[in-house]
């Protein structure tokens, strides 16, 4: 491994397009997720200018049964569901601060094009007789954690994040009200001895009220943000040979889904590991947790999370494998990269992580069991990161540390 290079990861804001798509997605999953815990959701989402569009499949039975005669008039769908979901929508941009002739919470278009789930992979996915209930669907997931920061996550990622966070508190506070919702962040870091040390380059583009592109305006915009971001990264960091580019294009009042279309799962990069680590392809807004490109990334992040955090090792990727309707994971694989334990190895921290009853052989089921994912928890995890986050009361819950003594005792 290299251990002096410059190493770079973005982060984009709640405003952003794709996260605006992220999120409504989300919140649509809580929707389902609230009103019966076994829903079957795989929600899209479109946005651009003054116009939301859901299409995907959805189960969930006090919502929608196109089995129903009752509800056969209206498409399917119970009573008053199609109001709730539109209602869950404008709420969703509204506290993401939309209120823009482009895209207003209130005036924007809304198009539902939900719809029931399939019969063919209900019935690979659900338990039935002796069958156990089957991942829904094929794929690979990974999780991943290091020491390079107190929340065990790159330190590029973490901070790019940490900077957009405080961009949107502020704007909601009305401590910087020139503030608008859509930015994005990227933070270049210098590492020695596969360590960083120091902050090269700096790139913050946010939409702004009129006129902060120019004259005055615009040097207490570029001030304001070069203070937040000496505050937030690591004392020393920033130097005078730091880069800065800051709304390097110019004027940034046209944003959101008014300047560029957004859609689910666009971002996944954002949402993991900022390319510090690998990436099995699924997105996670919009899906429902029996979809293994969600629950089974959260339990690779928990299960690596841990690992780094009982000492085991500084630095910890973990890859598992599925297939559709089949309830056992395909394979486990460690890799530690070189930074385990004295006396730790790869292939023992496999075995103990197999041998865990409480993890339950990682089945879906499992999985959701273990981290109670069955629950209206995700519309959080829709911005700034699913990963590296406070584990606070019911949201989360892969970022808990509970395993770290189960995992001491293992490897005993």
């Amino acid at each position: 491994m290299r251990t002096s290079y410059l190493f770079t990861s973005e982060s984009v804001s709640e405003g952003h397009p794709d996260k605006v798509s992220d999120q409504i997605s989300d919140a649509i999953v809580d929707l389902m997720l609230r009103k019966d815990p076994e829903a079957r959701v795989a929600c899209e989402t479109m946005t651009t200018t003054q116009r939301v569009i859901l299409s995907g499949e959805i189960r969930c039975a006090p919502m929608y049964d196109a089995r129903n005669s009752d509800w056969a008039e209206n498409g399917g769908w119970a009573p008053g569901a199609k109001e709730e979901i539109e209602k869950a929508v404008r709420r969703t941009v509204r506290e993401i601060g939309y209120e823009q002739d482009g895209f207003h919470w209130q005036s924007l278009t809304f198009e539902n094009h939900l719809h029931g789930q399939s019969s063919e992979i209900a019935q690979g996915v659900d338990a039935s007789g002796n069958k156990d209930e089957g991942a829904g669907d094929q794929g690979i997931m990974f999780g991943f954690a290091c020491d390079e920061t107190p929340d065990l996550m790159p330190a590029t990622l973490d901070y790019s994040h940490k900077i957009l966070e405080r961009l949107a508190a502020d704007r909601k506070s009305g401590a910087a009200p020139f503030l608008e919702p859509d930015a994005k962040s990227q933070v270049t870091l210098r590492y020695e001895n596969g360590r960083p040390v120091e902050c090269t380059a700096v790139v913050v583009s946010t939409q702004h009220a009129k006129g902060y592109h120019e004259g005055d305006r615009e040097a207490e915009l570029k001030a304001y943000v070069k203070k937040v971001v000496t505050e937030i990264l690591p004392d020393g960091w920033i130097s005078e040979a730091t880069q800065w580019h800051i709304n390097p294009t110019g004027a940034f009042e046209i944003g959101g889904p008014d300047g560029d279309a957004g859609l689910t799962g666009r971002k996944i990069i954002v949402d993991t590991y900022g390319g510090a680590a690998p990436h099995g392809g699924g997105a996670f807004s919009g899906k429902d947790p029996t979809k293994v490109d969600r629950s089974a990334a959260y339990i690779g992040r928990y299960l690596a999370k841990n690992i780094v955090a009982a000492g085991l090792a500084r630095r910890c990727t973990i890859q598992l494998s599925y297939a559709i309707g089949v309830s056992k994971p395909l394979s486990l694989y460690i890799d530690t990269h070189g930074t385990a334990a004295e006396g730790v190895t790869d292939e023992a921290l496999e075995n103990a992580i197999r041998g865990m009853e409480k993890l339950g052989g990682l089945t879906p089921r499992a999985i959701r069991t273990h981290l109670g994912l069955n629950r209206p928890i995700y519309r959080k995890s829709a911005a700034y990161g699913h990963f590296g986050r406070q584990a606070d009361g019911e949201a989360f819950p892969w970022e808990r540390t509970d395993l770290v003594e189960d995992l001491k005792t293992a490897l005993d």
